[in-house]
């Protein structure tokens, strides 16, 4: 079967009288659309909807969890009035059907029991992943009370995109003195990826715009993993931006390099959105 034949299969799965584009209107509340390549089980109606453009979530794979970035979908699916409940099971499973029928694998699909990085661990689960070309989805269903509502978390895996102008960042050195930068690296790496060459030019063309500028590049971890191996990458992937810089025809003397692994958090390490903003690079004006 065609990859764009199995797609559609799995949209028509879960479809039955929900449709992708719109969800359903039911009278009471809003209309709601369904997240991305999942509509809603039949007889449920959307209540709750949070998407955000970049966020991280925890996907538990049965043994552990694997912490994923991206844009984040989540719906709260309740039943509707008068309406024939399913159950726990006939929910996690039309989801895992799903997500085979796209050529994806079910990471994940019982009763969470014991483990300590899921937060709604003790409830049935569904864990799936699909890989299509260069993008990778991850999903999560976690039906409740019985199986009268359940809630399904999707991130689409991307890199958090850097928005921070060149104007910007000048603006930011000239009245706070830093500004954090996300440069994305290869996983526990630090060779810059191609989606951050952008970050790179526009510092390149600030200091070639303003001679006398110097600054200070700082490398920054999570808390996850071991200290000292932390306290490695970060000045390794400080010194990465240094040479990156350099190369492009910056005098050396003008830049320096420190790392302080997972020592200086600006956010909390206990939340994988916080994680995310404490892996970062911070330009220094000297």
């Amino acid at each position: 079967m065609k990859p764009k034949t199995k797609m559609l299969c799995a949209l028509l799965f879960v479809l039955f009288s929900v449709t992708v584009a719109f969800g359903e209107e039911d009278g009471e509340g809003p209309k709601y659309k369904d997240a991305p390549y999942f509509s809603g089980m039949p007889n449920y109606a959307i209540h709750t909807v949070s998407d955000k453009e970049f966020d991280a979530y925890r996907f538990y794979n049965g043994r552990d969890c694997t912490a994923v970035e991206g844009k984040k979908f989540y719906r709260g699916y309740s039943l509707k009035e008068n309406a024939l409940q399913a159950s726990d099971l006939q929910i996690t499973r039309n989801y895992a059907n799903a997500v085979k029928a796209m050529g994806g694998a079910v990471l994940f699909e019982g009763e969470c029991s014991g483990a300590e990085c899921v937060q709604n661990c003790g409830y049935r689960m569904m864990v799936g992943r699909v890989k299509k070309g260069t993008s990778e989805l991850w999903i999560e269903v976690i039906p409740f009370n019985d199986g009268y509502d359940y809630d399904l978390t999707l991130i689409e895996k991307e890199a958090m995109k850097q928005e921070v102008t060149y104007s910007g960042i000048l603006n930011a050195l000239n009245t706070e003195g830093h500004i954090a930068l996300y440069i994305n690296f290869d996983t526990g790496k630090s060779t810059i990826k191609p989606d951050s060459r952008n970050i790179i030019d526009q510092i390149v063309t600030m200091m070639k715009d303003n001679p006398d500028l110097k600054i200070g590049v700082e490398g920054h971890t999570d808390n996850v993993g071991n200290p000292k191996s932390n306290q490695t990458l970060s000045e390794d992937r400080a010194k990465a931006v240094v040479a990156a810089i350099v190369k492009e025809g910056i005098d050396p003397t003008r830049l320096s390099a420190a790392g302080f692994g997972q020592d200086k958090p600006i956010a909390d390490n206990k939340t994988e959105e916080g994680r995310a903003k404490n892996r970062r690079v911070e330009l220094v004006k000297k």
